[in-house]
């Protein structure tokens, strides 16, 4: 029997986002569906630590992920971003390889701190192998206050 109890215990208690990353070059980029025009990010001020998991869904022609980054800024167009984590080099070259970073927002502001600066926003950086490679990029987030309605099913 299917339950009739509308459950909402994990989905108020952390942020789920998933995004399609379409990099279109092999250098670094951040989490974006159109080569870094649209950033996807987090603001850092309603959550207290952010996990970002890379996973490799197109290798393109001989494409993997090579490094995977969560960078902060003190604007949401990431004028000057700050690494904050680092996966170093990797090489997730098999459909279904993933990679995973994570920081706290302690982390976030002592950065910011060490670099004089007020860093607020927080994003994955990735580093393709393939222009025409891509990755689906998850970013899962402990809010400083749960509340209703944080991971919602998302259809465009």
């Amino acid at each position: 029997m299917v339950s009739s109890v509308a459950t909402d215990k994990m989905a108020c208690r952390q942020k789920l986002q998933m995004f399609d990353h379409d990099p279109g070059a092999t250098s670094a980029k951040l989490c974006s569906p159109d080569g870094g025009t649209t950033i996807k990010y987090l603001d850092m001020r309603e959550y207290t630590s952010l996990l970002v998991a890379a996973m490799l869904t197109v290798p393109g022609t001989g494409g993997s992920i090579t490094k995977v980054e969560i960078v902060a800024s003190a604007d949401a167009a990431f004028t000057s971003p700050v690494v904050i984590e680092d996966s170093g080099a990797v090489a997730a070259d098999a459909t279904g390889d993933y990679v995973v970073a994570e920081c706290t927002a302690e982390e976030i502001a002592q950065a910011g701190t060490d670099n004089g600066v007020d860093l607020r926003y927080a994003a994955a950086r990735i580093t393709m192998s393939a222009a025409d490679a891509e990755a689906c990029v998850s970013y899962l987030a402990n809010p400083r206050y749960p509340q209703d309605g944080l991971t919602a099913t998302t259809i465009a």
